[in-house]
């Protein structure tokens, strides 16, 4: 099948009545998150994951992507509107588009926030088809070997997941590698780390940990903290740009494109990093950088393409290598392993259904959500008033509902509330889940691959070496763990030359 043919099935595929409706309430709910401040798409995906249990691979996998993007639409209206970011990519919206809010301008700073993210969404969906055939297609050539080495840079890769310390990512990513080996040896047969607990020979479920570490300490941060809203007065309108204002946004917009596409590509990136990227380009490219944080449309139009452009390049290595860049696209890769789907090169052509489903999916999604966005603005300011003491406990039991649906064993609950007041504690001492998660999805695969590895090279580990693309992607590693280990170093250094400056 050629190019052509592809997009056609994709589109035979997502224009499905049920395919277009999980799309919809994808990105209906990625909105609508989006808008309620504290709420993030990690934790939302988390809540959902039971509900995919009971659907298609495809339809699961399309309404969890379509939480991803759409929460970067959503992410805007409250910074624009009320100062406060519903999402984190939506920071810097902040400084500019309140700003434009306060000057009457509220309706060309959601209509130019919309279509940028229009915008960057397509042609980063695009620059996804086009780019994906040609990695998967080198990325076939890979054997257990490879494929061991490509998962050590996936664990490689967490420290670059880590916003804090480097060493608590990989405290966390250790203890996610040893959950993943509870239950059976799956060549000896033999238990491991069951304690002789029959509920755990089948060791512990992903959708527990993953609604414990994100859903359920989301909802134990936000209770103890105060959220301040001030509605903005007034009627909001214009929401179309005008010609001057779409002059002075079309640059920032492609550009913003083109750099959150690169930043949805490398690992640890992420929407949050490429909006503050996009934001400090705009900035400094511009002839009047003072006048930024005072109402700028440049300072709105770069981070909001950016988020939307890198939510969309995420999806490169997760599907052509089977490495999610950041913890919504490790979400993810668990959903198509419950589902019995290995992301990786073979995807393109062992499921070129889900994948290409899943990519026109995210153009039409991309429709709806301008659509749900510009009409929609009085909906979400209604939104926006429900009180965090009904919100909360709602979340709270569709936790419970969600997690004990899937098998009605109520250890799953248990092991949801251990992971969510552990998660609490984590985010209290800064040690982040996504590292966890990550290396719990990536361990069996990475064991399964060495074994093979193994058993190939007759016991000896110089199998790894004497193959070109796997002693590369290993010499990479080591690379990434010696500058990692500077950078530390580094940092070190320069704390004790502070103090002795002090002293």
């Amino acid at each position: 099948m050629d190019f052509l043919q592809y997009v056609v099935l994709g589109f035979q595929v997502c224009l499905q009545p049920v395919n277009l409706l999980y799309c919809f309430i994808g990105v209906f709910i990625g909105t609508l998150i989006g808008v309620l401040p504290g709420i993030g798409p990690i934790g939302t995906m988390a809540i959902l994951f039971p509900v995919t249990y009971k659907i298609t691979p495809i339809s699961a996998i399309i309404m969890l992507a379509g939480i991803t993007y759409g929460a970067q639409y959503g992410g805007s209206t409250t910074s624009i509107l009320v100062n406060i970011p519903g999402e984190s990519s939506s920071v810097v919206t902040c400084l500019d588009g309140y700003q434009m809010a306060l000057q009457g301008r509220a309706g060309p700073a959601l209509g130019i926030a919309a279509f940028g993210s229009f915008i960057a969404g397509t042609l980063s969906l695009v620059a996804l088809m086009l780019i994906s055939g040609p990695i998967s297609q080198v990325a076939l050539k890979f054997g257990p070997p490879e494929n061991f080495a490509v998962m050590c840079l996936g664990l490689t890769l967490v420290s670059y997941l880590a916003r804090g310390s480097i060493l608590k990512a990989f405290a966390m990513a250790v203890l996610g590698l040893l959950l993943s080996y509870i239950g059976l040896d799956l060549v000896t047969g033999l238990a491991r780390f069951t304690y002789n607990l029959n509920e755990l020979m089948d060791g512990i479920g992903l959708v527990p940990i993953i609604v414990g570490l994100f859903g359920i300490s989301e909802v134990l941060m936000n209770v103890e903290t105060e959220i301040q809203r001030s509605m903005l007065k007034g009627k909001i309108a214009n929401l179309l740009p005008n010609r001057q204002e779409w002059k002075d946004s079309i640059v920032p917009i492609l550009r913003g494109t083109g750099l959150g596409f690169l930043m949805g590509i490398l690992p640890g990136s992420g929407p949050t990093l490429a909006s503050f990227l996009a934001y400090t380009a705009e900035k400094r490219c511009s002839k009047t950088p003072e006048k930024f944080g005072t109402g700028m449309i440049q300072g709105v139009a770069g981070p909001e393409s950016a988020n939307n452009a890198s939510a969309c390049g995420g999806y490169i290595p997760l599907f052509t290598l089977g490495i999610p860049a950041n913890a919504a696209m490790a979400l993810l890769l668990g959903a198509m392993l419950i589902h019995g789907l290995q992301p990786g090169p073979m995807i393109l052509s062992e499921h070129p259904d889900l994948f290409w489903g899943v990519v026109i999916s995210m153009y039409l999604g991309n429709v709806m959500l301008l659509a749900l966005n510009l009409p929609m603005i009085g909906l979400w300011v209604q939104v926006l008033k429900v009180p965090y003491r009904i919100l909360f406990p709602l979340i709270l039991l569709f936790c419970i509902i969600g997690v004990y649906s899937i098998n009605t064993s109520t250890l799953d609950i248990l092991f949801m509330i251990l992971f969510g007041v552990m998660g609490y504690f984590m985010r209290k001492l800064d040690y982040e889940a996504a590292p966890l998660v990550m290396a719990f999805v990536l361990g069996p695969m990475w064991e399964g691959a060495l074994r093979q590895s193994l058993l190939m090279g007759k016991g000896r580990f110089s199998i790894f070496f004497t193959r070109p693309i796997s002693a590369v992607i290993i010499l990479f590693c080591f690379l990434l763990l010696l500058s990692t280990a500077f950078s530390v170093f580094r940092r070190k250094q320069e704390v004790l030359r502070s103090l002795e400056k002090e002293e």
